[in-house]
């Protein structure tokens, strides 16, 4: 008995595949719906004869007021953010910088997404990185063809 008791209590194992870091901002894919900046990748439509202009706000989240019902979580834009945007097959779209407001944004071609000839339902992945306070994030999106 003893020694399922030692057993079971003497086996954490850390997941090697999981990054405990959490990330420093919140990266809401502009466009996306409600809920996207939780959920794994969000995806934003765009029509495909038009331009795509993917855009992105970087928010820090100040807890200080979480216990207060009155203040809760506030969300702070997180300006002069440098961001690497790139297509997840590792071709780079450009970098860009945050504004005053927290956000990015870059304007391509379909062509320049690596679609030449796009369709509806035509899809392409997206991420987007960069760094604040010392810790790196990079943050998933799609774009989508309508």
């Amino acid at each position: 008995m003893l020694i399922a008791a030692v057993l079971f209590t003497s086996c954490k194992v850390e997941d090697p595949f999981v990054d405990r870091v959490v990330a420093p901002v919140l990266v809401d894919i502009v466009g996306a719906s409600f809920g996207a900046p939780l959920s794994g990748d969000p995806t934003v439509s765009y029509p495909v004869a038009g331009r795509v202009v993917m855009t992105a706000r970087l928010l820090e989240l100040d807890k200080s007021g979480i216990l207060d019902k009155n203040i809760g979580i506030d969300s702070i834009p997180v300006a002069n953010i440098p961001m690497k945007i790139t297509l997840r097959t590792g071709a780079s779209l450009g970098e860009v910088t945050s504004n005053a407001q927290g956000v990015v944004s870059l304007e391509k071609t379909w062509a320049e997404l690596g679609v030449a000839s796009p369709r509806v339902g035509t899809i392409v992945r997206i991420s987007w990185s960069g760094s604040h306070k010392g810790i790196a994030f990079t943050r998933f999106s799609q774009v989508q063809a309508r």
